[in-house]
């Protein structure tokens, strides 16, 4: 049965903006150690050997060529000035900071350089901490890709995927820990979302919330750092593995653009409404309320804060995130399905006009760092 907009709550929220339903998830506790959460779905044999779907085949052969090894191929010898990588991101989210700091009686006006230079070291932390996090989530969410898929060409790269999130929590839980001394435990929304995609019994939506909302997050917000840094270690972590997220990112456009063709509209407005609800997940999650929150700022304040400055290219991050998310809707033909139902969603949060950035199916080729070092060398 297909929803209607008066029955329709995301995330169970009468305003998707609301504050107090914004920090209730925020303060979720995920455990310590370990959180363990239901799998949804049946593994999938397949006696259908055949490939038959040329894309999905390329990007196989292409993660084949394209693999690389963390503990060799980065010089992990050089040593990281953490101040300065996080000045650096810093200048990059200065129309951020100024809006944050005009607005009537905000507490950040009494900041100098010092307290922003220290903002800016646990922001750094706490990037990359969910980077980690969100990499492990890929990893559990692709290995459930390979059982339940039907197509034996999809299982076959989704195996290739899977080493591919290995090596990816591999590195980033060394750089955190030898060159930051450690970081933040998980987003709750991102878990929550992680979660969410692994309880669904169905396997697209697994690819939904993993291969087009959580890897295009991490597909934009790896291009931003890679953009603005100049440490040498962390851009060429970010290089390679921004080479396995555009694959990774296409293989679910390609994959659910083919699905999706043969879903009614019910079933399709099941999946715009788990992408709408996706990406308030990863917006939420990027306000990041424990870094601001250890710098000595309210929460709530902080919240209502972002909510009041919210207009595209104040937040770098959050622009980045829908550069990618929006476009690869529009491929999947989400966004104008059912009268446009998404559509008027993203409108209403402000981020459709990225609807006509790049869609990853036509990026990922730019992003072999790989295949183009093999090259020159």
């Amino acid at each position: 049965m297909t929803t209607t907009d008066a029955e329709f709550k995301a995330l169970g929220r009468d305003d998707v903006n609301a504050v107090e339903s914004i920090l209730a998830d925020d303060s979720i506790d995920f455990g310590a150690v370990a959180h363990s959460t239901p799998v949804g779905g049946d593994a999938v044999f397949t006696w259908d050997y055949a490939q038959t779907r040329a894309g999905l085949a390329k990007l196989y052969e292409r993660a084949k060529t394209s693999q690389w090894n963390g503990a060799t191929d980065l010089d992990w010898s050089v040593e990281v000035d953490v101040e300065r990588v996080a000045e650096t991101m810093q200048l990059a989210m200065a129309p951020l900071r100024g809006r944050l700091t005009d607005l009537p009686g905000s507490p950040l006006k009494s900041w100098g350089e010092k307290e922003w230079t220290n903002l800016g070291v646990d922001a750094f932390r706490w990037r990359m901490s969910q980077f980690l996090h969100g990499e492990q989530g890929a990893l559990v969410c692709t290995a459930k890709i390979v059982e339940t898929v039907p197509w034996i060409d999809a299982k076959y790269y989704a195996a290739t995927q899977v080493m591919d999130e290995a090596r990816h929590v591999e590195v980033f839980a060394r750089y955190l820990d030898t060159k930051l001394d450690g970081g933040f435990p998980v987003n709750p929304n991102l878990q929550l979302l992680i979660d969410d995609v692994l309880r669904d019994n169905r396997w697209d939506m697994t690819y939904m919330g993993m291969q087009i909302m959580i890897e295009g997050l991490a597909l934009a917000a790896f291009g931003f750092m890679y953009q603005v840094t100049d440490e040498p270690l962390l851009k060429k972590l970010l290089r390679y593995v921004l080479s396995d997220e555009a694959r990774h990112v296409a293989f679910g456009v390609l994959s659910l653009k083919e699905y999706y063709e043969g879903l009614d509209a019910s079933e399709i407005r099941e999946r715009q409404e788990f992408a709408f609800e996706a990406a308030i997940r990863m917006r939420d999650r990027l306000m990041m309320q424990a870094v601001w929150e250890r710098a000595g700022i309210d929460r709530k304040t902080i919240t209502r804060m972002l909510f009041e400055i919210r207009q595209p290219g104040v937040n770098p991050f959050q622009a980045s995130l829908f550069s990618k998310i929006v476009p690869n809707c529009k491929k999947l033909g989400l966004l104008d399905a059912g009268d446009g139902w998404l559509r008027e969603r993203f409108t209403e949060i402000g981020v459709i006009d990225f609807e006509d950035a790049p869609d990853t199916e036509v990026e990922y080729e730019l992003f072999d760092a790989v295949a183009a070092d093999r090259a020159a060398g």
